[in-house]
């Protein structure tokens, strides 16, 4: 059984690691840490697990075998800092960094340390994600010339960040709005399917100014592709559906995906895909990246340790890189280019 703390109890899903780690018999939460003592009391109370008044206890705590950061994002750096010298195996919720130096440094002691690392990019572990990943790999959509994904919901109409997680809405603390905060998301999907980007731009609105004047609430990117595809990115929390999540048109084929559920896949390369009908066979869904983190934790093999398909930290590093440029470019009215 391993032993976890979680350090930082500030990220709106929070609660739901909470429940997924008391749903857990194989893992032992034993100390819960927050810069507000009131934050971590309650989630203490409802792990049965001490709150403890520094940080520090947890890092000198040879049995703690990992940690669960969910701390503001601005907070990342000192504790990821702290916990790869400590040699502790860590979840950190997305995004790894405000930018590209805190993201890379952070991805650097992980990885100097060789320690386990996973953050909340759960959406490739979804069944059609996997397909259309497969599907690109495979050639059969021929060579890709476009795609578009998006990640969009109405929680600035709804106000989900009121009163607990306002700080998610301040550009000091999270370096991002909507834009970046779903962005994220798809911008794992399009960099895990389809490589890295040479140069983006973005244009970012504010629109019912909820949390003032400088929070994002929608935004658009466009990417160039290293490949040559062009690709284009929407992520708001002003929108009030969002049918449409995913497509990618190549030179042999075409595909879409709806509600997140159903692929549809137009392409002479695969046999009865005539984008009628959803394409049914699909893998089985991934568990949570939540999960898959701590099933890597409690693996006793190190082969079935590296067959836990984790979010490596330089990817993590690699999307806060992209992000802020995404960012840049939108307040610049510019392109700004990838290295």
């Amino acid at each position: 059984m391993a032993n976890i703390a979680l350090v930082g109890c500030a990220h709106i899903h929070t609660p739901g690691f909470v429940k997924r780690l008391q749903a857990r018999s194989d893992i032992n939460t034993v100390a819960v840490w927050d810069r507000d003592p009131a934050r971590a009391r309650t989630c203490s109370d409802q792990l049965a697990a001490p709150a403890l008044d520094s940080v520090d206890a947890i890092w000198t705590d040879a049995a703690v075998d990992g940690v669960i950061i969910c701390s503001e994002t601005d907070q990342h750096e000192p504790l990821v800092t702290a916990a790869a010298a400590a040699g502790k195996h860590m979840f950190v919720e997305k995004p790894l960094g405000i930018g590209a130096q805190d993201a890379n440094r952070m991805a650097a002691a992980i990885d100097k340390a060789g320690l386990l690392f996973q953050t909340g990019y759960f959406s490739r572990g979804i069944p059609v994600h996997q397909a259309l990943k497969n599907m690109v790999a495979n050639g059969v959509f021929g060579r890709i010339t476009r795609a578009r994904f998006i990640n969009c919901h109405s929680g600035a109409m709804r106000d989900i960040f009121t009163p607990h997680y306002l700080w998610m809405t301040d550009m000091q603390q999270a370096g991002v709005g909507a834009f970046g905060d779903l962005g994220t998301h798809a911008l794992d999907l399009m960099l895990w399917i389809l490589g890295n980007v040479d140069s983006v731009t973005a244009a970012l609105n504010v629109v019912l100014e909820k949390y003032g004047p400088d929070c994002d609430e929608t935004g658009e990117a466009l990417f160039r592709f290293s490949s040559g595809a062009i690709g284009t990115l929407a992520a708001a929390w002003v929108d009030v559906a969002e049918p449409i999540t995913a497509e990618i048109s190549g030179t042999e084929g075409h595909a879409y995906i709806y509600n997140r559920s159903d692929l549809y896949i137009t392409s002479p390369n695969l046999e009865g895909a005539d984008g009628k009908q959803p394409w049914t066979d699909l893998p089985p869904a991934w568990p949570h990246a939540f999960d898959l983190f701590l099933d890597a934790l409690n693996a006793q093999d190190p082969s079935a340790r590296a067959a836990v398909p984790l979010v490596t930290a330089s990817e993590a590093a690699y999307r806060s890189t992209v992000m802020e440029a995404m960012y840049k470019a939108a307040n610049e009215d510019s392109w700004v280019s990838l290295p």
